[in-house]
């Protein structure tokens, strides 16, 4: 398909570099219309055996299996949300005691009748009478927070806008802390996601009342998240620099006048608070140690001479903890997969916790004056079950069932090391039947993602098992870029250094090759968000070594990313184009400028009209320029969802539709 191209040309510190397809970033009827013509391409490459109607009937059978997120313990009662199975969005339920009788708090499948409403963060005062809850609609980032009394099961008048991913810090049940954005219209529109502020809301009271606690004018890119200490002594803050993880800390003793103390800034270390017994607060930090450590620091005499190492830096990384009950909980990862350990308070090792099998602890939920907490643990080819600990029995226990439409004994799990370009080893999980052969002929999806300081860890997917029923091998590498490693891992893989990233994912798609488990006509990549930047920067480099990709909401323009909705948030991952120097690095592996005309793989780009984190625009222009560019037969295609983001609170339907689409897709370039 041919797109209308103009002649917008940028300069780039003397380098003239031309976005002929610059108009495809705006929202107006002349880009309706090229979306629907790219809508009646994609439909028309199913056309005629269309292989989608049996996919999504398997796909709508794997789906539906009960799912519970990890709960939490407020007062008598236990919080947690659940799926039955089908349902668009998880329901908000408690339990009185781990055995009561389960009830509704919250259904968001009835707030909207295409299930495009989720509840996307919620937080209960100590009483448990009072809840509060962020709402967000069609995948928005946008929330509002909304009041519920579960004694008379009604929700309070007061509603809350401008907010994004806030957390609510209750104190007693008088009200909460929370932070927010400017109102629309009161602030230039590229501000509107600038100038976090911390407020006071009290219940009863409309948002216009609220109090203005902390702002920092000086520092518009700011943001930040209100907490309380568990004695509700200390209302402190954790303060980002958009998604560098190197955060600061400022707190306040409340009853007492004065100002926030600034007790760490942000840009030196990670510091993640984890309590408190008075003055003395711990911390979980990447300070002098990548693979993390505990300290504790007495905010009476908080000079760094008198900060006290509780755990020393392992030769694991420490993915989480929560301090229980006087004892720390600590989930390690050990080549990328979850160990859990607790220690005493004073660092000495207590105890190793078994788990079920080789996979990750998604999260670990607990509070300080409580002696038990749970943690939500996955695996390749179980899905997340919730598991109960008691740290004065020390059993574990699950919470929850768990029901299955496979038989995971089918198939297995393994993991292997190879050599990046540079020769570092590079960790790899490989999953399949049982009894595979290495014939070189089978088909294989590698998926990675490489960035923002995230692991890739054994995780389940209802949409893997699929793939696994059709013959398919299903790889992820844990590039540099994520965590897996600690924080040098991380900075291996960003900045300058980003091109390391590309070089992990081409050397796992060549040591799948020379190993036998495919060939470059059946080997399929997958990337999502920083994800789609690795795979649309890796056909652009080696478009030889795939078959297929598929590129789902994707940042592919690293000379303008920074100039929609949060995307300069990423400035301290991927650099600044506006600089020079970060120009020449970025202007060099630049999906979107680095797509010259070559015989590509099929390509699957995936986008959202939702979607305010990566805007569509990425996704619309790359897709022109791919189709422009494409010398061979293979398709390049769009597939653009809406009333839907970047994927938060996506309805299961829809998640369904996608799939669909997307091994429908595979399983025609490949013949399967």
């Amino acid at each position: 398909m041919k797109t209308r191209k103009d002649n917008t040309v940028d300069n780039f510190h003397g380098t003239l570099v031309a976005d002929p397809y610059r108009w495809l970033e705006n929202s107006d009827s002349e880009v309706e219309a090229w979306v629907a013509k790219q809508h009646e391409l994609t439909e028309e490459f199913f056309e005629p055996v269309d292989p989608r109607e049996d996919l999504k009937k398997r796909l709508t059978e794997l789906w539906d299996y009960p799912r519970a997120f990890v709960p939490s313990k407020v007062g008598p009662w236990y919080f947690y949300q659940e799926n039955s199975g089908l349902q668009n969005q998880p329901v908000l339920y408690r339990k009185k005691g781990l055995d009561g009788e389960a009830e509704v708090v919250l259904d968001p499948n009835l707030w909207s009748s295409d299930g495009t409403v989720a509840i996307s963060n919620y937080s209960l005062e100590q009483g448990a009478r009072y809840l509060a809850y962020t709402v967000s609609a069609s995948g928005s980032d946008r929330q509002e927070i909304h009041i519920r009394d579960l004694e008379k099961r009604e929700n309070l008048d007061e509603v809350i806008q401008w907010c994004r991913f806030t957390n609510m810090a209750w104190l007693n049940d008088e009200g909460f802390y929370y932070s927010r954005y400017p109102e629309p219209g009161t602030v230039p529109p590229e501000d509107e996601v600038n100038f976090s502020q911390v407020y006071w809301h009290t219940l009863g009271t409309t948002q216009d009342s609220d109090v203005l606690v902390f702002e920092r004018t000086d520092a518009k890119e700011l943001g930040f998240s209100p907490f309380l200490t568990t004695d509700q002594e200390y209302l402190l803050m954790h303060a980002r620099h958009g998604t560098e993880p190197r955060n600061g800390l400022y707190y306040k003793k409340l009853g007492e006048d004065g100002t926030f103390v600034r007790l760490l800034e942000p840009g030196e270390a990670a510091y993640q608070f984890l309590g408190n017994e008075g003055s003395t607060f711990f911390f979980f930090t990447d300070l002098d140690a990548p693979k993390g450590r505990i300290i504790s620091i007495d905010v009476e005499n908080p000079a760094r001479d008198n900060w006290v190492e509780v755990l020393a830096e392992q030769d694991d990384v420490i993915s989480q903890g929560r301090y229980i009950d006087g004892k720390f909980a600590i989930s390690f990862m050990h080549n990328a997969h979850s160990r859990l350990r607790i220690y005493a308070g004073s660092g000495e090792f207590v105890e190793d916790i078994p788990l079920p099998t080789m996979g990750f602890i998604e999260s670990l939920s607990g509070k300080q004056e409580q002696s038990e907490f749970f943690i939500s643990f996955a695996s390749f080819l179980y899905p997340s079950v919730n598991l109960h600990y008691d740290l004065k029995t020390r059993t574990l226990s699950p919470f929850g069932e768990q029901k299955l439409k496979f038989n995971p004994e089918e198939f297995e799990t393994s993991q292997v090391f190879y050599p990046s370009k540079d020769g570092t080893q590079v960790s790899m999980y490989l999953v399949h039947r049982k009894g595979l052969k290495l014939d070189g002929d089978n088909p294989c999806l590698l998926y990675g993602y490489g960035g923002f300081n995230i692991s890739v860890t054994p995780s389940f997917s209802a949409s893997r098992i699929l793939w696994l029923e059709m013959g398919g091998v299903y790889a992820v590498a844990n590039l540099r870029g994520g965590s897996e490693y600690g924080d040098h891992w991380h900075r291996s893989g960003m900045l300058d250094k980003k091109q390391n990233v590309f070089d992990d994912f081409i050397a796992a798609a060549e040591w799948l090759i020379a190993n036998n488990y495919t060939r470059p006509q059946k080997l399929a990549i997958e990337g999502r968000s920083n994800g789609g930047l690795l795979v649309s920067a890796c056909m652009t480099q080696r478009p030889d070594l795939y078959g297929a990709v598929l590129c789902i909401v994707p940042v592919t323009d690293m000379l303008r990313f920074h100039k929609f909705t949060v995307g300069r948030y990423w400035i301290p991952e991927y650099g600044d184009p506006e600089n020079p120097d970060h120009f020449a690095f970025m202007y060099g592996y630049s999906p979107l400028h680095n797509c010259k005309p070559a015989n590509y793989p099929a390509t699957l780009v995936v986008t959202a009209h939702g979607d305010d984190r990566v805007v569509p625009g990425h996704a619309f222009k790359f897709t022109a320029t791919l189709q422009e560019a494409q010398e061979g037969e293979a398709p390049i295609l769009l597939r653009v969802d809406t009333k839907s983001g970047h994927g938060h609170g996506k309805p299961i339907s829809k998640i369904i539709d996608e799939h669909t689409d997307i091994y429908g897709f595979l399983k025609k370039v490949f013949n399967i």
